[in-house]
């Protein structure tokens, strides 16, 4: 998440750092993980994975022998290994792991956890520019349906559920009435939201699809591909790394992997919101990756919806009913507030009382 930054760049812990070790000393990190209560979550794109427990967080990736403790402090470890299909990590890993994620007390000047300050919705399009257009009959009139009209009235509901449920959170729309933002204006406000120290953003951009098969139909949800490359730490990290802009690169490419395996697991949250809503009238065309220009450029964990096809006649019929729209803006809520708990739940002390 895109989280008040205090990284301090000379913060590398050395730990279990014995080199490779042998294949018969090795341990299934999934085996293991579960015997101790851990959840591990992995994006086989990256090859690197969260192993998370008592309120901690671990960043690592395949062969390298650098890890990440609660987003703030470097570890040397044994580097985890990819074998089989399944990832192993020496016994000495997942002994230390077991102590650092022992609970400890919160530094009295620190907020006590991490937490989502702040939640961004972006209706796309707007203004001048009317997205995806669509006209058919329906009920015996002819209606044209605006991608820019149903991105709004799904992102004003989805937002009213958001500030129902997290009345001390900020919920943002980027537009709340019909006017154009450019890309580059819709990233901006992203990127400047206000957070508290150990607050973490999320942003969430709505669309609608449109095809020259009309028959393409179904709801989908995208991130950004693991395999691009952006700097993603606020100007504080980046003017304390002037000094070692090595480690400045670590930690940049550290955070990348994590809002990557958190953008993907939004996405998952959010698939599975829609589907459990509209899935008996829309199809599900599951989760995929692109560099769209608004989860490329954005700071933090993004994903992007598509709620269907207005080139579609059945589908389009559906985004033409106002009691269809609440549903897909249900789906949304309900998958953002299980990332919600998740990432509360499982987020770390920002301070440690040594």
């Amino acid at each position: 998440m895109r989280v008040v930054q205090r990284f301090c760049f000379y913060c590398v812990v050395f730990f279990c750092a014995a080199g490779i070790f042998a294949a018969e000393s090795a341990v299934n990190l999934l085996v293991e993980a579960k015997k101790a209560g851990a959840a591990l979550y992995w994006d086989p794109m990256s090859s690197g994975g969260v192993l998370e427990n008592n309120g901690h967080s671990l960043s690592f990736r395949v062969d390298d022998r650098l890890a990440m403790l609660d987003n703030t402090r470097l570890l040397v470890i044994d580097p985890p290994q990819k074998r089989d299909g399944a990832i192993y990590v020496s016994a000495a890993f997942m002994s230390q792991a077991q102590e650092l994620f022992k609970p400890r007390a919160a530094a009295p000047e620190s907020p006590a956890y991490y937490k989502i300050g702040a939640i961004l919705i972006d209706a796309g399009h707007g203004g001048k520019d009317p997205g995806a257009v669509g006209t058919h009959t329906i009920k015996g009139k002819k209606i044209t349906l605006q991608e820019k009209d149903i991105t709004l009235e799904v992102s004003k509901l989805l937002a009213a559920k958001l500030k129902a449920a997290y009345p001390a959170k900020n919920i943002m729309l980027t537009r709340t009435g019909d006017a154009f933002l450019s890309l580059e204006q819709r990233v901006d406000i992203a990127n400047s939201i206000p957070l508290a120290p150990a607050e973490a953003v999320l942003n969430i951009s709505i669309h609608v699809n449109a095809s020259l098969d009309k028959q393409a139909s179904g709801f989908e949800v995208w991130y950004l591909n693991p395999g691009y490359r952006r700097t993603v730490l606020g100007k504080t990290a980046q003017s304390g790394a002037d000094m070692n802009k090595e480690l400045f690169s670590i930690f940049n490419t550290m955070m990348e992997e994590q809002y990557t395996t958190e953008s993907i697991l939004i996405a998952k949250f959010v698939l599975e919101g829609l589907q459990a809503r509209i899935g008996a009238q829309s199809e599900s065309r599951g989760i995929k990756q692109e560099e769209w220009y608004v989860v490329r450029n954005a700071n933090m964990p993004s994903v992007l919806v598509e709620l269907g096809f207005v080139t579609n006649p059945a589908e389009a019929e559906l985004l033409s009913d106002s009691a269809y729209l609440n549903k897909a803006a249900e789906g949304i809520y309900n998958g953002l507030a299980a990332f919600v708990t998740h990432f509360e739940q499982s987020r770390g002390f920002t301070g440690f009382k040594e």
